[in-house]
């Protein structure tokens, strides 16, 4: 014990003590207070480890002070910042799942705003363990336990104990990037941050990257939107006759196919259809099915086709747009525009975390009415798989809160099972689907998981027909990005009847990804129309009734005499109806001829050479205006007419359940919901799954009185 008391009456036996304390809280609170995903034991020794490095660094500082008191007083006035973000980041997490960013402390008065005007609310019994070492340290000090240590500090000691810090960072920051390669550079989630670097990484790096683009967004003033704007009026492309208007006043539900490529349309392994739903429902006669879709995301790869299917704007050159820029870009968004137009209530269904790519902020943005996260589903053990919920639960879960939606609404249905690593346990599998051996055991997972999705959505949608949703509904499919890399796609080439020694010509061709429109009474059919994600939406909001003059999109309706056919790639390739174009390695272009897969000699062709780098100049021109746009926030400066931006604060996705039957009841006999429509009476029992993990139980699905309490309960 003396050794102990002649330590701690060092003045580097001291900051010890509080780095210990401040370490202790920091990983009782990552366990008790935050959903931080932990899925592997690394990521554990992680989270323990990470709150050392920057305390040691910032404790430091008053280790170059030479008075005693004045250096004491320093570290005491760290300690109780780093104390206040710690627990400030705690009441902030229980009111909006998301932890205080830069310009969150910035804008602190909105922050109490937000909060409600009293974190009183938000204190919980338990807190008291967050406090206990300040009551700690008085009585140490009071006791004289503790005395002040007036010998001076050796610079060399303070540098050496800085030094310390910054080496347990390194080795920190490099086992980050061992388990999530990139982590800095494609920022997922601000909780990724703070798991496996910290609450002040966390806070720095978001300082710095507020700061780069505030830089960027200083230097834009209004008439910057003039080149933006004659480039979107040179492109319109007006809507075709026949089909404007063909869903006006529709339900619009859009399913996000997780890491879903073309080539599993029609396809065959062991004598087996892979997705005999999808196969059946790409060739329905009431069903239009685009066969050269490609998507055309970044590094932001999901949350950039959210984007493009959102906003008809491209992702950033790097990064993620939703991450960098969404908390705070203004944005023309599906939801807010068929909101304004035709009165819709918007929705999002995603059994993930909602600060997940930054969702919970960048939906407020667009003008999402619900979101209803993984917070808002059932979690047991077996639920999940790695990024989120598995679909059959997230889907049939989520019929309970869709039927009490007003009408008409517009919502989007994010899966996730068929996610990287396609890791589905054998009691999701089926016996008349046999896993292949293709030598490459992700391929042969990758047709699993999508073969589990397509029963998954052939439940949803027979729930949709047996309710009645389907016929007043159109419902969008759509892949986001490719599941399969470079080396994986060149296992399944052969399968698909590719030359296997045309690599980069495969590679592009298999960017296709599905987009189906599929509406009772719509006349389908294949369309071999190239496009892609960017000419989503101008094409849906059409169908819709409502005309894209006038708003920022890039796209193009693909049901447009007008459309344009060049598919651009964030990597500034593209294809068109004809050929393929890629970059080689001296800069120059290599071109394919399509139909044939052979490189075509732009040589001998000084007219198709002319034509491409014709071909490259839309192509750059079209990405920089995108990128010009988002990266200055350019469209707070232009407002459509009859179009009002979007106020975030107006949003919440708290007391989500509440707000539904509250809407519900207020309009009593003027509720569209389906629930009420149906004379008040839940549609969920004609939801039926397979699902194992419910072994029988529909409590979660079917017993809406029972969430309802449950949410009460939480207030």
């Amino acid at each position: 014990m003396n050794k102990i008391k002649l330590f701690l009456n060092k003045r580097m036996g001291f900051s010890s003590l509080l780095v210990f304390f401040l370490w202790l809280k920091t990983v009782i609170a990552y366990y008790a207070e935050f959903s931080l995903g932990l899925n592997d034991p690394l990521q554990h020794l992680i989270l323990i480890i990470n709150p050392i490095a920057t305390t040691i660094v910032l404790l430091s500082i008053a280790l170059y002070i030479n008075k005693a008191i004045v250096s004491y007083i320093v570290m005491g006035v760290i300690y109780v910042l780093e104390n206040i973000l710690l627990y400030a980041n705690i009441l902030y997490y229980r009111e909006f799942s998301d932890f205080i960013s830069f310009n969150t402390i910035a804008g602190a008065s909105k922050v109490t705003k937000g909060l409600g005007g009293s974190s009183a609310s938000l204190m919980q019994g338990h807190d008291f363990i967050y406090f206990l070492d300040f009551v700690l340290l008085v009585v140490l000090f009071t006791s004289h336990y503790i005395r002040i240590d007036k010998t001076k500090i050796r610079k060399l000691t303070a540098f050496a104990t800085t030094m310390l810090g910054v080496f347990l960072f390194s080795l920190n920051l490099m086992l980050a990037e061992t388990n999530r390669p990139q982590l800095l550079g494609r920022t997922f989630d601000n909780s990724y941050i703070v798991k496996y670097l910290g609450f002040n990484t966390f806070l720095g790096y978001d300082a710095i990257k507020s700061a780069q683009n505030n830089q960027v967004r200083s230097t834009a003033v209004g008439t910057d939107m003039d080149n933006v704007l004659d480039y979107v009026n040179q492109h319109y492309a007006a809507p075709n006759k026949n089909y404007f208007g063909k869903a006006k006043g529709k339900n619009i539900i859009i399913i996000h196919l997780e890491s879903f490529q073309q080539f599993l349309i029609g396809m065959k392994v062991n004598d087996q259809e892979v997705t005999p739903f999808l196969n059946s429902l790409y060739n329905d006669k009431n069903t239009m099915s685009f066969n050269n879709f490609f998507h055309e995301v970044g590094s932001g790869r999901t949350s950039d086709a959210e984007n493009m299917m959102e906003t008809s704007l491209y992702g950033l050159p790097e990064g993620s747009l939703f991450s960098k820029l969404g908390s705070d870009n203004t944005f023309q968004a599906a939801p807010a525009i068929l909101k304004q137009k035709e009165n819709y209530t918007s929705a999002v269904f995603h059994g993930n975390v909602g600060s997940f790519w930054n969702r919970d902020d960048v939906y407020k943005n667009m003008g999402y009415d619900y979101f209803f996260d993984l917070n808002y589903f059932n979690q047991s053990d077996d639920s999940s798989i790695g990024y989120g919920m598995k679909d059959k639960l997230m889907l049939s879960e989520s019929v309970k809160y869709l039927e009490q939606l007003q009408q008409p609404f517009y919502t989007k249905f994010i899966t996730v099972t068929n996610h990287t690593p396609y890791d589905l346990g054998d009691e999701d599998q089926t016996a008349d689907f046999p896993k292949t051996d293709t030598g490459n055991s992700v391929v042969d997972n990758y047709f699993v998981t999508a073969h589990y999705l397509d029963s998954a959505l052939k439940e949803f949608f027979q729930y949709l027909k047996d309710s009645g949703i389907y016929d007043n509904s159109m419902i969008v499919l759509y892949g986001d990005h490719y599941g399969l890399n470079a080396t994986q796609d060149k296992v399944v080439a052969p399968m698909l009847g590719y030359d296997t020694n045309n690599s980069d010509f495969n590679e592009v061709q298999m960017q296709r990804v599905p987009f189906m429109i599929h509406m009772k009474g719509l006349k389908g059919g294949l369309n071999d129309t190239y496009g892609g994600e960017i000419d989503a939406l101008p094409t849906i909001l059409h169908l819709a009734g409502i005309n894209t003059k006038g708003y920022v999109q890039l796209g193009t309706d693909l049901l447009s005499s007008n459309h344009s056919d060049i598919v651009a790639f964030r990597d500034k390739e593209f294809i068109t109806t004809k050929y393929t174009v890629i970059r080689g390695t001296d800069g120059g272009h290599i071109v394919y001829d399509n139909s044939t897969g052979t490189q075509v000699n732009l040589n001998d062709n000084a007219q198709l050479s002319k034509t491409v780098d014709k071909w490259q100049e839309e192509v750059n021109e079209k990405l920089k205006i995108s990128d010009t746009t988002n990266n200055k926030n350019l469209l707070r400066f232009y407002t459509p007419t009859g179009f009002k931006p979007v106020n975030p604060s107006e949003y919440s996705y708290q007391n989500e359940i509440q707000r539904l039957v509250k809407t519900r009841d207020d309009l009593g006999l003027k509720s569209t919901s389906v629930y009420s429509k149906n004379n008040d009476k839940s549609t969920t029992p004609m939801y039926n799954t397979d699902a194992p993990e419910l072994n029988g139980d529909r409590t979660y699905i079917d017993n809406w009185s029972s969430v309802l309490k449950g949410a009460n309960a939480d207030d």
